[in-house]
């Protein structure tokens, strides 16, 4: 996963250069994602994999599913990818570019798992605590997980933060190992 990502970068960022300077970003965004959903397809895989379907004919296939969604410089990208044999990577390249546009327009993801359920009035504050601490706006993804027993994680980019029950107990553990 972590190879996929690497070379994904390259692309993303030159897609995301020519968004900018295109003003296209939310029209890349739907393509990329579009690209990246098309290239996770079952079918879409096993013909990426298939020796017998040569470069062109993979991204000749690639675009007639993606219709008129695609524009030129979106059917240019396809067929690149195609031919070096990359086209496994849209979805990679969809995610890196989302949070590129994300940076750009100044908001960060949280992803934030809680115990139980958070009332909407926890989590706007939460939301608010963690707009002040990173002065960026905080888009938030929620979910429970009650192996946690109480508390929250929050994770923004590689930073955690671990405020759960769990994460005390493992982190007592391993004090305690020491």
């Amino acid at each position: 996963m972590a190879e996929a990502i690497t070379v994904a970068r390259p692309y993303a960022e030159a897609v995301y250069k020519h968004a900018v300077a295109n003003d296209s970003l939310s029209q890349w965004s739907k393509i990329l994602q579009l690209a990246g959903m098309i290239a996770e397809d079952n079918d879409m895989r096993s013909l990426i994999g298939n020796p017998i379907i040569s470069a062109k004919q993979l991204g000749e296939i690639f675009l007639e599913i993606g219709k008129s969604k695609f524009n030129p410089e979106a059917r240019n990208l396809v067929m690149l990818l195609a031919e070096n044999k990359r086209i496994s990577i849209l979805p990679q390249i969809s995610q890196l570019f989302e949070q590129l546009k994300a940076q750009h327009e100044g908001v960060l993801e949280a992803k934030i798992v809680s115990a139980f359920a958070l009332e909407s009035k926890q989590l706007k504050k939460l939301v608010d605590d963690l707009e002040r601490k990173f002065k960026r706006k905080i888009e938030a993804q929620v979910s429970v997980d009650p192996e946690l027993i109480g508390g929250i994680k929050v994770e923004i980019g590689d930073e955690i933060l671990d405020a759960s029950v769990r994460g005390k107990l493992e982190a007592m553990a391993i004090a305690l190992k020491s």
